[in-house]
């Protein structure tokens, strides 16, 4: 097939890129590069099989020649308020991205006769009163808090898509994807698993916010490619989420950042960063394994210790 991927130079994104080369596929990515890095597809320039857009998909998109699938997955998406890159400060670039840029290549999937993926996120279930959280929960989202961009966008975003299955026969997909991590994600991401894993790699203190009774599952890349993949092949309309199911403590979380690196410092407890900081967010992922079946192999050490290499890249430590 011939694959257009919208925020390609992208933590997910550029993974992306290489399983579907790796399958046999043409790439074309686009991003324009607000939250994408260029160092993520660097080792892609020159191969026959990858083209690249430089391109806002807020803004009409036109790619030359056929498309066989779109696959959306443009979008800040760090929760970190510190970074210029979060969504918390691309307020407006982020409902466009959700809004504009899923009209934008809904309609371009719809001119090829393309099938569609979408990139949703476990945050549209919000601060979930259900636990764990399956596809058919409508969620507990504060549709004016400061998350709200990022969350409503990307539930805007699944409407429209399922608006476009079914006014105008689209081949549509949607991936509700959870917490993710591995080589090449933004240190600066502002999630639990970055920030702890860098103050870990340079000695320091790590910092939990609240107790720590708050808990995450985290999934490898690896493994979410290869359920995002496998849903693209699929015949499946409906949401899917793609997971690790596998819960703990950030506590626990922590600790088992500070065994693995062999770092001395205690953890440090400050205030809560917000009240509407999920208290649990785990997925359901029944339907994954049903339709596709699918669940994850690569357990929280493995993948930590496959990632830490290139934490300590970026950072420069030994």
């Amino acid at each position: 097939m011939r694959i257009l991927i919208t925020g390609a130079a992208g933590f997910l994104g550029s993974h992306l890129s290489d399983r579907l080369i790796k399958d046999g596929h043409d790439v074309v990515g686009m991003d324009n590069f607000i939250t994408g890095s260029q160092e993520n597809i660097a080792h892609l320039v020159g191969n026959p099989q990858f083209t690249f857009y430089r391109h806002d998909v807020s803004n009409y998109i036109f790619v030359p020649g056929k498309l066989d699938a779109v696959m959306h997955f443009a979008s800040p998406a760090s929760p970190n308020p510190s970074s210029p890159y979060a969504y918390f400060n691309l307020p407006i670039q982020t409902m466009k991205a959700g809004a504009l840029g899923t009209h934008n290549t809904l309609g371009l999937a719809k001119a090829n006769n393309a099938r569609f993926l979408l990139a949703s996120t476990s945050e549209i279930y919000g601060d979930p009163v259900e636990h764990p959280q399956s596809e058919t929960y409508a969620g507990n989202v504060d549709i004016t808090g400061p998350r709200a961009v990022y969350d409503e966008a990307k539930r805007f975003a699944e409407s429209l898509t399922l608006a476009y299955h079914r006014q105008h026969g689209v081949d549509t997909r949607i991936v509700r994807i959870f917490n993710t991590y591995g080589p090449r994600m933004d240190l600066e991401d502002g999630r639990a698993l970055p920030n702890l894993l860098k103050q870990a790699l340079l000695g320091q203190s790590l910092t939990v916010y609240g107790d720590g009774s708050q808990t995450r599952s985290f999934c490898y890349v690896d493994d979410l490619v290869e359920g995002i993949v496998r849903l693209l092949y699929s015949n499946e309309h409906m949401p899917v989420n793609i997971g690790n199911p596998v819960e703990m403590t950030i506590l626990q979380f922590a600790q088992t950042i500070n065994r693995l690196t062999g770092n001395p410092a205690e953890v440090t407890y400050m205030d809560a960063r917000s009240a509407r900081d999920p208290q649990r967010r785990r997925p359901d992922i029944t339907r994954a394994k049903n339709i596709l079946g699918w669940e994850p192999h690569i357990d929280l050490e493995e993948g930590l210790l496959r990632t830490i290499p290139y934490f300590k890249q970026k950072l420069g430590v030994a």
